[in-house]
């Protein structure tokens, strides 16, 4: 599986920005897709995952409320809603993939993408 994380780019603190997550390469169905973000100098941090049908969904507490995460299978995309943004949202997110359902865990995942840069103005 290839992933492609797009949509990234500057906001101003209480904008909104939406990421997707376009697959390729064999069948993504059957993995769920978490996004992870890792500011600069910090390290990777869980912030949303979803299952591969969808109805499972999974929130770092940070981003609960303010964030939303959904997938189009017909389209291999999985989308981060991102609203009420804070400068703390200010990361590189990267989607990736696994067979093992909803986690948080980096190491869990086995397909990367590139990463968007999201920046937060205050």
């Amino acid at each position: 599986v290839q992933l492609q994380a797009s949509g990234g780019g500057l906001v101003q603190t209480g904008g909104s920005l939406r990421l997707s997550c376009v697959a390729s390469g064999r069948a993504f169905s059957g993995y769920a897709v978490g996004w992870f973000r890792q500011a600069l100098g910090k390290e990777r941090e869980f912030v949303a995952a979803i299952s591969w049908s969808g109805v499972s969904t999974y929130y770092a507490e940070s981003v609960k409320g303010r964030f939303s995460i959904s997938r189009d299978n017909a389209k291999n995309t999985v989308f981060l809603q991102m609203n009420i943004l804070k400068p703390e949202d200010t990361a590189v997110y990267y989607c990736a993939a696994t067979l093992r359902g909803t986690r948080s865990t980096a190491s869990e995942y086995d397909y990367w993408g590139q990463g968007t840069l999201v920046t937060v103005s205050s």
